[in-house]
């Protein structure tokens, strides 16, 4: 093989991976600060009650959402995306800082009134300055589900912002009560209360 042989191929081998990486759609994960649940993806009123709140999905740009099935953005509008991908999504968007988008998807759903889709309505809401709002939906989410961890440290931490440091050591003390000390939702709770 000649020098030109391999320097022609080393440029198209390059030009293969430069392709295949900028034709590839680019996410940003949603991170975050004080998330509580520690349940991995599960619904319902186990030990941590709720889904997990760490288990962000990659976003998308707007008008566009995550489908987990397929793992690629699609528009908000497909009717294909399951009402549980929506409510997650919403969430990863909020935890992106995407609050009004992460409101508008969860306008999307059928069923509005889950202990998750409320829950993340009072987190986006909270994080957008209306605590008393975001209070509202945590309380209708309890409701629903009161042995959901991370709605209970989301409701500590709206009571902490309210300077009502002794309703968000009654949630301190529910969250115990389902996940122990040692569970997310307590860990963070009890660090906004320490440090409000």
């Amino acid at each position: 093989m000649t020098i030109a042989t391999v320097r022609i191929a080393s440029i198209l081998v390059g030009g293969c991976i430069a392709a295949f990486a900028l034709s590839t759609p680019a996410f940003s994960i949603g991170g975050g600060s004080s998330s509580g649940g520690s349940s991995s993806g599960s619904s319902g009123s186990s030990g941590s009650g709720g889904r997990s709140s760490e288990s962000t999905m990659p976003t998308c740009k707007k008008g566009q959402m995550y489908d987990k099935r397929t793992k690629r953005c699609v528009k908000q509008s497909s009717a294909n995306v399951t009402e549980e991908n929506r409510t997650d999504y919403a969430y990863s968007l909020a935890k992106a800082g995407r609050y009004e988008e992460a409101l508008a998807i969860l306008d999307t759903l059928k069923d509005p009134n889950t202990a998750e889709a409320l829950n993340y309505r009072g987190y986006a809401t909270r994080k957008l300055g209306r605590t008393d709002e975001g209070i509202s939906y945590y309380l209708k989410s309890v409701e629903l589900d009161p042995k959901y961890a991370q709605v209970r440290e989301y409701l500590g931490e709206a009571y902490v912002i309210k300077g009502r440091l002794d309703l968000a050591k009654e949630q301190l003390e529910t969250i115990k009560t389902i996940c122990g000390t040692d569970c997310e939702a307590y860990r963070d709770l009890n660090e906004a209360i320490l440090k409000p």
